[in-house]
Order: C-alpha cells, then structure tokens, then sequence
C-alpha cells in the first residue's frame, strides 16, 4: 500500500481502527546539553475490522507496547494519524470521547491496581470518573454485573486486590476496563505475568467476552501460541518496524519474513514427530537499540539474506498477496 493510498483513502466502513504511519520518538538526554531520538515506533501502519482480534508480537523492546499506549494517547503521537470508526482524532474532545470507546488491560496485575481499594472501589472507579450511574444502587448493579462477566461473585466485592492471586487480580483488571461499556480493549500481554494453567482460562475468558459483548482487540504479546489462540490475524514487530502482517494461519504456515519464520521456528510443538522435522532458525547477534538502529531495514544485522541494498533503504511494507503484508527486499529470493 503506498503513501498516498494510505492517506487519501477513507477508512472502509467495516473498520474499527486505522492506524496510519504511526511514529513515537522520545528524546533521550545524552548530556551535554544533546539529546537523541528514540525511535520507539517508527512509521506503522495497521487496521483492525469490527469485532476483530489483531494480535502484535516481537521481543521485548520491539515497541509493540508503546504502540497501544501511543493509540490511546497515554504518549501523545510524534507522528502520523489514528482513525477510530471512520473518524480522525485530532482535538481533546475526540481523544476524550475515544477514551470512553476504548480502554487498556495492562500486564502486570500485581502493579496495576491500588492495593489499598477494594475490588468494588476498583471496578466502579471508571463508572465514577465517567459519571456512568444515577444511582448508588445502580452503580452496584452494574458493579457486580461487571463482575460476573470475569468470573467473580458478590463475596469478592469487599475484599482487597492483594487478597487474590494473579490470576484473579487480572480479572479484577478486565472487570474494569469493562466498566465504560468500551467497543475496543488494548490487551498489553494480559496473560504473561500469569502461571501457564491460569493463561488458558484467562484467554478463553477474553474470547467469550468478545463473543458476549462485540469486543474489538489489539491483543499484544510476545507468546505466538497464546496469540494464535486467539487472533484473527497477526502483525510481527522488529526494532518498532512492522515486518509482517496476515492471517493467523497464513503467519503460521507460511511466514514470508525471515524475522517471522525465526519466531515460529522456536515455538514448540506437541507432536514429536513435528517437533523432530522442525528445523529452528537461531538468530545470531543482538537486538540492536532503538538509539542506534541500523541504516535500512533494522533486521539486516541479524538477516542471514542481508544485502547491500538491505542497508541502503527500508523496504515498503507492502500487499504481495491478498490480505498479506510484509516488508523484505529479498522476499522473492527466499521463498
């Protein structure tokens, strides 16, 4: 997709969010009275349909975070545009009006809430900020409807966050992001603090309520096999560049990007006959820092194709099958 596609077009009507050459530089203090930009997202692009689930993955420090904090304007853009429902935001009463649409489910749940609320303080706290009740009696309603769709009963009401486990907190979590009654949830690796048998029902949790309440999710995460559970399609992360975007099955079985089939090679499989076929691709050197990112593409250093051109230019995140995004100069090469 070219520059000029992307920005003329309006989004499609089935489009919940688009996301457009979306960049979020933070300036590092180098001393000396000099600072450095920090290329934390650099120039991606996404849509996401309604009531669909695109997962985001990439080692730690790809950016996949800050571009769910960027959406949401915890961290005002450093460029580019965000579309929410056909609409562009750009003034405090778009972002606030998107901000009673849209919420975030953070990661650690032992962090995230105020030990010294109670559960019902926790869960009603975006009811009173919002003004979401006339009365004290329906702000308890809908408190403990809340709490019914996590999977928590009228008991737990009164009782503080650190009295549960993790797994518990964190629907503690996703009972509040609830609360404003939201069409979109940024799920920020909602599962990883979380013991393995706990993540299964926590991610079941989250299909379920999207089924329920016609959620939309940017479920973003480092765990592929979590991620194919439940997405819809798939965009992979390197060094706060998209690489790579399409179905789930499709990034699965056939990635096209050598950082996606790096990725995939390490995931384990059940069958051990699989398992035996399974050739892993093990990535020599580094993550580079975002502070000193490679000339070109950013994957080049570790890219066992990489050549001369990989450090002239960035390739073009672009459309070289249906539905199936990625950016290689070498693509043709290797598959």
């Amino acid at each position: 997709m070219s520059e000029n596609k992307i920005h003329d077009a309006a989004p499609a009507s089935d489009t919940l969010l688009d996301v457009r050459h979306l960049k979020q530089y933070f300036d590092i203090n180098m001393g000396f009275f000099r600072s450095k930009p920090l290329k934390a997202v650099d120039d991606v692009s996404f849509a996401i349909k309604k009531g669909e689930t695109l997962g985001l993955v990439g080692e730690s420090g790809c950016g996949k975070t800050t571009v769910g904090r960027t959406i949401l304007h915890l961290y005002k853009p450093t460029a580019g545009e965000i579309w929410y429902d056909g609409k562009l935001l750009k003034t405090k009463e778009d972002i606030h009006e998107f901000r009673k649409k849209a919420t975030m489910v953070f990661q650690d749940p032992y962090s995230s809430l105020n030990p010294r609320m109670t559960v019902s303080d926790i869960v009603g706290e975006p009811l009173d900020v919002h003004k979401l009740y006339k009365t004290k009696q329906e702000r308890e309603e809908r408190i403990l409807e809340l709490m019914g769709y996590v999977g928590l009963n009228s008991e737990h009401a009164s009782r503080y966050a650190h009295e549960f486990s993790g797994g518990q907190r964190q629907r503690i979590g996703i009972a509040r992001a609830l609360a404003v009654n939201p069409e979109f949830i940024v799920c920020d690796e909602p599962v990883s603090a979380l013991d393995v048998s706990i993540q299964a029902q926590v991610i079941n949790m989250f299909g379920d309520l999207q089924d329920r309440l016609g959620l939309t999710y940017l479920f973003i995460a480092h765990d592929l096999l979590v991620v194919r559970h439940i997405s819809d399609r798939i965009a992979v992360m390197y060094l706060g560049k998209m690489v790579e975007l399409a179905d789930a099955d499709e990034i699965y079985n056939r990635p096209l990007h050598p950082y996606s089939k790096s990725l995939l090679s390490a995931v384990p499989l059940p069958d051990p006959k699989a398992a035996r076929a399974n050739k892993r691709i093990v990535l020599h050197g580094d993550i580079p820092s975002p502070l000193n990112a490679p000339s070109g593409c950013p994957f080049r250093t570790r890219c066992p194709y990489a050549t001369a051109q990989c450090a002239e230019s960035m390739p073009e995140f672009k459309e070289v099958e249906k539905g199936h995004f990625v950016a290689c100069h070498r693509l043709a090469e290797i598959n």
